[in-house]
């Protein structure tokens, strides 16, 4: 099979297409014919090295989280899905043609795989972020990085706990976040003003790691309802960094009914071959992002 692998740490250009052999689902574990795999931030932040304290790598090593396909095979002690059926959910090393998974769901019916694909991780830190700042119904949540994919999920289920949202993101996804229900403002000279003038905030979630901790804990008025998962500096000011996984299992069953009843659809910015997963990554660092980058096979 064909897998996205690289030797050492650095840019995008350090990843490189190889011949790999098919993985062996081990106990608890599914094998799936990989049809479509996220491109996360954390999966370029581990290859250019930056996690290697919460994340060992031993080299070479593979890539990628969350992925959508068909089982292939099924390791001992799964019993809640078979052969032939479509999942979506996290697994390992999953820029490849196969790869194995340690959480799964049966794909939503309203979804193709490209789309099942972006929805995993992003709705695990979207729940998890949600409820870790603390922000309840009736108030109002500020979201700095309010366009890609995690801020997505993190506007539409924010709104379906009836949470007013405040959200920053580039010029072109102004109007998009309007039909997500978001105040919108840019992120350009003179936000905090403009924020300000759009309504009181109780909590700030930053997930783009622009350098705004200090501003976010100004307008929140303390540093205890301010949380990122993009600022690694943010404890240095008081403000915590969110970047542990939860239950991802309930956030797949969570995506699953928040998709069947509307509430929740992430877009696709935009689809590459498994041979250009470096441009995937170099597209992503770059930012500006409305929803998710996914590799297709």
């Amino acid at each position: 099979m064909k897998k996205v692998i690289y030797t050492r740490f650095g840019g995008p250009d350090v990843l490189h297409l190889v011949d790999s052999e098919v993985p062996r689902p081990g106990r608890g574990q599914v094998r799936i014919a990989v049809r479509a795999a996220a491109v996360n931030a954390f999966d370029w932040r581990v290859r250019e090295g930056q996690k290697l304290g919460a994340h060992p790598v031993r080299l070479p090593a593979g890539l990628g989280l969350d992925a959508s396909g068909v089982v292939e095979a099924v390791g001992e002690g799964v019993a809640d899905v078979g052969v032939g059926d479509a999942v979506f959910g996290e697994g390992i090393e999953t820029y490849a043609e196969s790869a194995l998974m340690t959480q799964w769901h049966p794909m939503p019916t309203e979804l193709t795989f490209t789309e099942a694909a972006g929805y995993p991780s992003v709705v695990e830190t979207a729940l998890r972020v949600l409820d870790e700042v603390g922000v309840r119904s009736g108030q109002t949540l500020l979201v700095s990085g309010a366009a890609g994919g995690v801020g997505s999920a993190v506007v539409q289920i924010a709104r379906s706990r009836d949470i007013a949202v405040i959200g920053t993101a580039g010029p072109n996804n102004q109007d998009y976040l309007r039909g997500l229900g978001v105040l919108p403002t840019t992120y350009d000279h003179g936000w905090v003003e403009r924020v300000r003038r759009l309504g009181h905030v109780d909590a700030a979630l930053d997930l783009a790691g622009a350098g705004i901790i200090p501003q976010l804990v100004e307008l929140v008025g303390t540093p205890d309802r301010v949380l990122t998962t993009a600022d690694l500096d943010a404890p240095e000011l008081g403000v915590r960094f969110s970047g542990a996984a939860g239950d991802v299992r309930s956030a797949l069953v969570e995506a699953a009914r928040l998709i069947a009843e509307g509430a929740l659809r992430i877009p696709v910015a935009e689809t590459y071959p498994l041979a250009d997963a470096s441009v995937a990554h170099a597209d992503s660092q770059a930012g500006h992002t409305r929803g998710r980058r996914i590799i297709v096979m």
